[in-house]
């Protein structure tokens, strides 16, 4: 059963590998049809490395509220550090598309001629490899908008700190539910990812959805309900009895 809105965490939405969050647009719309509240978080361009946007993003977290945070693709290592040392109120994670070391160790061969790469990805390898059939004119229209507002040295750079990172050690640090939400059309992030997180994370909840690596563009609603029955499997907190607040300890009432 869906949590009444009142009973709501706040979705705190780390971005993908572009950084400016303007793809969230159809899954912030989504969610708030549904009732719930939604802050994007948008790296600046100079952040390229994964420890750079996680400090940025901690600036930004919630403090007076219950909320739950989600990292996709590029942003999953942020994600992931973030939650190993869990702020006040963060109430669970959820990972999309994304991972905990490189999803394709092979690339890190290919890291020194990242510089050759051309300085934006063309239009039609976006729709290939991050949209396929499920590729939209209004979708397409959101890419042709992005592009041109990443600077080509910072995509370069953030490519280079996804060929290095490895958050690995900090899963076994992880207490706090996790929900994975997974594209099985992904043609960027391989199922090896979602593997090597379901073996070191015992918290880990899966949920396949049919959709490209851009899950939460072109599957919206399926990505909300996802959510939604998450958050209602997770244990609720215990209910304090009647005169639970005060303590007798040494004849004294904490």
């Amino acid at each position: 059963m869906p949590l009444p809105a009142r009973e709501r965490p706040l979705l705190v939405l780390l971005p993908g590998l572009d950084g400016t969050g303007l793809m969230f647009g159809p899954f912030v719309a989504a969610l708030e049809a549904a009732g719930f509240e939604a802050r994007v978080v948008r790296y600046p361009p100079a952040l390229v490395s994964h420890p750079a946007c996680a400090h940025f993003a901690r600036t930004l977290l919630p403090r007076d509220r219950p909320f739950l945070l989600l990292g996709e693709s590029f942003s999953g290592p942020v994600a992931l550090a973030l939650a190993a040392e869990p702020p006040d109120n963060l109430v669970a994670l959820v990972l999309c598309g994304t991972f905990a070391r490189n999803p394709r160790p092979g690339l890190g061969r290919l890291a020194p001629l990242l510089p050759l790469l051309p300085g934006r990805l063309p239009l039609a390898a976006v729709r290939f490899l991050l949209l396929g059939r499920w590729a939209t004119e209004p979708l397409m229209d959101l890419a042709r908008t992005l592009l041109p507002q990443v600077p080509p040295a910072t995509m370069k750079a953030r490519l280079r700190a996804v060929v290095a990172v490895d958050q690995t050690p900090l899963l076994g640090r992880m207490r706090m539910p996790v929900l994975a939400l997974v594209a099985t059309g992904d043609r960027l992030v391989p199922p090896s990812a979602t593997a090597w997180l379901r073996a070191h994370l015992p918290n880990l909840d899966i949920s396949r959805l049919q959709g490209p690596h851009w899950l939460l563009q072109a599957r919206p609603g399926a990505c909300v309900q996802a959510i939604s029955a998450f958050l209602a499997r997770l244990p609720k907190p215990a209910e304090a009895a009647p005169g639970a607040e005060e303590v007798e300890v040494g004849g004294q009432v904490l």
